[in-house]
């Protein structure tokens, strides 16, 4: 790696960074609470079962889940205009991604809400409450726990796809890497350097869905640190001119092993207590018989 090149990566680097705060976050906020209330309207109809709007919506479905996001979004930017309708950049693509996820979610939403039990409607029923009362107040609540996962997935992936906005002119992260990436003449360092606040900023997201979920991040975060020990070790036998093989030794000794022994070590200590617990449960056995 060449000076002219580090320098390049460090003074791109905050320029990328705050493109990814003011454009690209902004940008995918407002795409999924659009696609989340329209899609969770659709949802609604589909269940519903309105004699012309389901089938309206069910088209709607079809069309936006079956035709490219990127053919969708040049027919609202570059199409629009042509029958009179011109829109900027940035609402242009607000919509075409709005459209386009709406579609998904609405699938995701109304599997949820059909997966719990028709004994739930008819105990809110037995008790007073009215149609809409039960859907706010016992329906949702358990839909929402089995579509959560889902939605959060979505979420994650429109943070990716929100770079196919670049292709209308947006300017937002990964435009600007392009911008840079045309000027300096560098687009495999710029690019792999958007894919890294691209990778951050999906880490974060996929950290609070573990703890959403219930899952732990610590746990997850140690996968990530292994995957980025390799990615290190790498980069560092490109940058570095290490050798491949002594890269992958420094990594199973200082990353994989410890990793593998602490495994073991939990491992160990579940069976502890698993064997601890049986004589217990064993003289609570023959306590209750010699009491029979």
């Amino acid at each position: 790696m060449t000076q002219r090149l580090l320098d390049i990566l460090v003074s791109s680097f905050p320029r990328l960074v705050l493109y990814c705060v003011q454009v690209t976050i902004p940008l995918t906020v407002c795409i999924y609470i659009l696609s989340l209330v329209l899609g969770f309207l659709l949802a609604l109809i589909q269940i519903q079962k309105i004699p012309v709007l389901k089938q309206l919506a069910r088209v709607y479905v079809w069309v936006f889940r079956g035709t490219p996001l990127i053919v969708q979004m040049y027919i609202i930017f570059f199409g629009l205009p042509s029958l009179g309708i011109t829109l900027d950049a940035f609402p242009s693509a607000v919509i075409a991604f709005s459209l386009n996820y709406a579609a998904y979610m609405s699938e995701t939403i109304r599997a949820a809400i059909q997966s719990v039990p028709e004994g739930q409607w008819e105990a809110g029923y037995m008790i007073g409450l009215s149609s809409g009362q039960i859907m706010l107040r016992v329906i949702l609540p358990q839909a929402a726990r089995v579509a959560f996962p889902t939605l959060f997935s979505t979420l994650i992936g429109l943070t990716k796809d929100s770079s196919l906005a670049a292709s209308i002119t947006v300017v937002e992260m990964f435009k600007a890497a392009q911008q840079i990436a045309s000027r300096t003449f560098e687009p495999f360092a710029l690019y792999c350097e958007a894919a890294f606040v691209y990778l951050m900023l999906n880490t974060v997201l996929t950290l609070l869905q573990s703890y959403a979920a219930g899952q732990s991040p610590a746990g997850v975060l140690r996968w990530y640190m292994a995957a980025a020990g390799f990615a290190g070790a790498g980069a560092a036998a490109f940058v570095l001119g290490v050798p491949l093989r002594a890269a992958g030794k420094a990594l199973q000794r200082w990353v994989l092993r410890p990793a593998a022994q602490r495994r073991v070590r939990q491992q160990n200590a579940r069976k502890l207590r698993r064997n601890a617990k049986k004589p217990q449960k064993s003289a609570k056995r023959t306590c209750q018989t010699g009491a029979g």
